[in-house]
């Protein structure tokens, strides 16, 4: 399985990071398997950061294997879709963006990547989403102010790299990211329906 991520996807998103053009074609990165989180109601901060930041995505299930996939034949690769939490080591990854080193480690570490429950994807539809960290609104998103949509993402992505069934795509965040802290609890939403609640250990 692998575990495709689209950065800056939201154009509120690009602004709050300030000094970052609007990208002209999806930001791809990629985390491992080891990444994604095998209890999604307990995530543990890692001691090697001190400002770990939540940033909600709306995730893609991968239904089959596919390879230079067509637009109009795009959503027939999508299984099901989910809320998730792409969590990053924003002090790890600002440090390492200056020395203009990769940045892996501050977004691919063991258990940055949640998922919520998965739900049937209904076609063409715009998503709501939201995450909640101790019960108040931190982000809100809807999937009709991507950049790039499932179909152009899918396509793009099936590019450069086979999709097998199974594999994850993290669609982006919108703004509203922000540090979690011990003990904290997020919750994420999707379509009004909670579908994660997450605990900070």
């Amino acid at each position: 399985m692998k575990i495709f991520c689209i950065g800056l996807n939201y154009v509120n998103h690009v602004k709050e990071l300030g000094n970052r053009p609007v990208p002209t074609a999806p930001v791809i990165f990629m985390k491992p398997v080891t990444a994604l989180l095998k209890d999604p109601g307990v995530f543990y901060h890692p001691e090697f950061s001190e400002n770990i930041h939540h940033e909600i995505e709306v995730v893609l299930k991968v239904a089959k294997n596919g390879k230079h996939i067509q637009p109009a034949f795009a959503l027939d690769y999508i299984e099901a879709v989910s809320v998730g939490i792409d969590f990053t080591a924003r002090d790890l990854q600002s440090t390492l963006k200056e020395k203009r080193h990769p940045w892996e480690i501050s977004k691919a570490f063991d258990g940055s990547a949640l998922v919520g429950s998965w739900q049937k994807y209904e076609r063409h539809e715009d998503i709501d989403f939201r995450l909640e960290k101790n019960a108040e609104v931190q982000q809100v998103g809807n999937t009709k102010d991507l950049l790039f949509n499932f179909e152009t993402l899918i396509t793009h992505i099936s590019k450069y790299f086979t999709l097998n069934k199974g594999d994850l795509i993290f669609t982006g965040t919108p703004e509203g990211v922000s540090q979690v802290q011990i003990d904290d609890e997020i919750t994420g939403f999707m379509n009004g329906e909670e579908l994660f609640n997450c605990t900070i250990k």
